[in-house]
């Protein structure tokens, strides 16, 4: 059994500068890269086909293409030189590296000193140095980072600043943190390891484990896939390296029970499937002299039928019933619409036409009527079986649609085959309706498949997918989020203390204190499930992966209003709001309450307020006092006829 790792293949970084130099290719443009895009010969040679040159600097860059920047990033002074050759340029630096490229540069300016946990002579690495200003160094492993703790005794008393190349090794990352955490308590620690590195050097090792052969796929040159190969040797001794089909030793592998595949970040898809091609057609090759041919013994249970087995049929007519074929023979040829297809809801010129060809099953042969009975339907389904037990087996994405929703799940059709897709796998949270997935394009994995020949079986999974878009989102976000940026949001759900916002695959939650500037009892006051909302993200915890989102907007503060519009000196009208011992309340604005006191109601002696004032009352006041730290303000009704009767005065003079 050959398993490949579902990690196996490009990082987000490498796709995306990947693709960059293809838009760019198909635009027609020229296009050199500053070093290879990937450290994969393979696709280096095929973007070379179509053109694309390789610069070591840009001074050896053409004026007339345009320069890609490769996902290792650059230098600031590489940049600045492209500027100042005039050069037409792309930046595929990966988000990861770029954050990295931030951090160093932003702790180096006050200070601090940087430790880098990769290899110094790595493109990664270099392009790292050259954003930070000041003192450094760097360690490939702990016993490195050992020597440099023993050589500066002085590091416990100074500011440290530690991140790692983003395909750092994981183990070695966290011994190095427990290390470094034991003498210096002054460090601020990043762990800028890239999390697709992380799960596919978690998920090389458990594979290595449960396998005989462990094969790594990946360019000699790559860091991560070095590293892959070494995680892997340490736990399965027959593991080998190779860069493409062409290195496979079938002898190596042949008699496996269990084979292991993965592959470097740099690693094309294209690669990784001819490998596993090759391997399968050789252990298939092996199994087939050792067994009766399958096709044989497909043939044989089809003679159970007193039939003649296949045959290959031009269709010659069409009913809504009923498909008739031509198929050689005296007998005419009958394709009930039953056994056309799987799909309840089809139709017969919906699927067929005059003239086509069809391959097709004997059924039943009715020689008194001169009637041949066929089946399309069984032909797909063992052609549909086979692209499923390839998916099983390859961990691949299916594409079918929703045919019915039943007891405990849904039935989804792809390549003729039914697969039921449980209500928990169904979708992305459990609870949720299953009826608005019926007649839907859903993509799926195939979690199980059992049984054999008509009493085959095949469970999928549409979580499985819709997770990882879903992580593929959250890494996109983490490595572009920051505090300050603005996202339209969709309002997900509603608590008491709060409303969850999805920002594009990602939930994030607005505090009830964050909604209003006014006091209020529960988020709906403010917004409902499904509003299309703009936030601002006010905290991050990546580590928790937690989101803190703002909704108010700061020119939307009722204080700002009022230090604008209603400044101490101000006569207007306001309203009762509350009746206390020492006063009245009185409502200037939605959100701020001032205090009117007792001895400022009126020019004459007021024992109670109530006595002059009820709540919903207006009045006219003058603020007399405002005090902004303590969001407190004075108000006086005497003030306000007071400062009338002086304008009165003032305008008769």
């Amino acid at each position: 059994m050959i398993t490949v790792a579902k990690t196996a293949g490009f990082c987000f970084g490498v796709s995306r500068a990947i693709d960059i130099v293809e838009k760019l290719i198909e635009s027609g443009s020229k296009v050199t890269t500053l070093g290879p895009i990937i450290h994969n010969p393979q696709m280096v040679g095929k973007l070379a086909k179509q053109g694309v040159k390789i610069a070591d600097c840009p001074e050896d860059a053409d004026s007339d293409t345009t320069v890609v920047i490769r996902s290792h990033g650059v230098t600031l002074d590489v940049m600045n030189r492209i500027e100042k050759c005039g050069l037409s340029y792309k930046d595929a630096t990966c988000p990861f590296v770029k954050k990295i490229h931030k951090i160093v540069a932003e702790h180096s300016s006050k200070g601090e000193i940087i430790l880098i946990a990769g290899d110094e002579t790595h493109p990664e690495i270099q392009g790292i140095i050259g954003h930070l200003n000041g003192e450094y160094h760097t360690f490939k492993n702990c016993q490195e980072l050992a020597i440099l703790l023993d050589k500066f005794p002085d590091w416990k008393n100074k500011p440290l600043c530690l991140v790692a190349q983003t395909t750092f090794d994981i183990k070695e990352w966290k011994n190095s943190l427990k290390m470094l955490q034991k003498v210096c308590t002054n460090g601020k620690i990043f762990d800028t390891i890239c999390s697709a590195t992380s799960d596919r050097q978690t998920e090389a090792e458990e594979l290595a484990k449960q396998s005989d052969v462990m094969i790594v796929i990946g360019g000699r040159h790559s860091s991560n896939t070095n590293k892959l190969y070494r995680i892997c040797k340490s736990c399965c001794e027959q593991t080998y390296l190779i860069e493409s089909c062409e290195e496979l030793q079938p002898e190596s592998y042949r008699s496996a029970e269990r084979i292991g595949i993965t592959a470097g970040a740099s690693t094309p898809a294209s690669i990784i499937k001819e490998v596993l091609a090759t391997m399968s057609e050789e252990i298939k090759n092996t199994e087939e002299s050792k067994a009766e041919n399958f096709e044989e013994l497909l043939e044989e249970s089809f003679k159970n039928y007193n039939t003649n087995g296949r045959v290959r049929g031009v269709v010659v007519g069409v009913t809504p019933t009923e498909v008739r074929v031509d198929v050689g023979r005296k007998q005419t040829g009958i394709v009930p619409l039953s056994e056309l297809s799987n799909d309840p809801n089809a139709k017969t010129e919906d699927l067929v036409k005059m003239g086509d060809e069809l391959d097709l099953i004997i059924m039943k042969t009715n020689d008194q009527e001169g009637t041949i009975l066929l089946s399309k339907k069984l032909v797909d389904s063992q052609k549909g079986w086979d692209e499923i037990a390839e998916a099983y087996e390859n961990k691949t994405v299916v594409h079918g649609v929703v045919t019915d929703v039943i007891k405990g799940g849904v039935l989804a059709l792809t390549n003729g085959i039914k697969v039921f897709i449980p209500a928990s796998q169904a979708t992305a949270t459990r609870g949720e309706a299953l009826e608005g997935l019926l007649k839907k394009e859903v993509d799926f994995r195939i979690i199980e498949t059992t049984g054999r020949n008509n009493r085959r079986r095949a469970v999928g999974s549409i979580r499985s997918v819709l997770d990882e878009e879903r992580k593929k989102k959250e890494e996109e976000f983490w490595a572009n989020a920051e505090v300050g940026k603005v996202y339209n949001g969709t309002v997900k759900s509603l608590t008491s203390y709060g409303a969850f916002v999805d920002i594009g695959g990602i939930d994030g939650m607005v505090h009830i204190s964050e909604l209003s500037w006014k006091r209020i009892k529960h988020p709906s006051e403010v917004v409902s499930v499904g509003d299309q909302v703009e936030v601002y993200i006010k905290a991050l915890d990546q580590e928790k992966g937690k989101i803190s989102l703002g909704y108010k907007k700061a020119e939307d503060n009722p204080w700002e209003i009022l230090k604008n519009q209603y400044p101490e000196g101000t006569v207007c009208e306001v309203e009762i709001v509350g009746l206390t011992q020492f006063g009245a309340f009185a409502r200037i604005i939605d959100g701020i309450d001032g205090l009117i006191h007792v001895s400022q109601i009126s020019n004459e002696r007021v024992e109670k307020p109530e006595d002059v004032l009820s709540v919903g009352q207006k009045v006219t006041v003058k603020i007399t006092a405002i005090d902004f730290d303590k969001k407190r303000i004075s108000l006086s009704m005497k003030a306000a006829v007071e400062n009338d009767a002086a304008e009165e005065e003032a305008e008769a003079e």
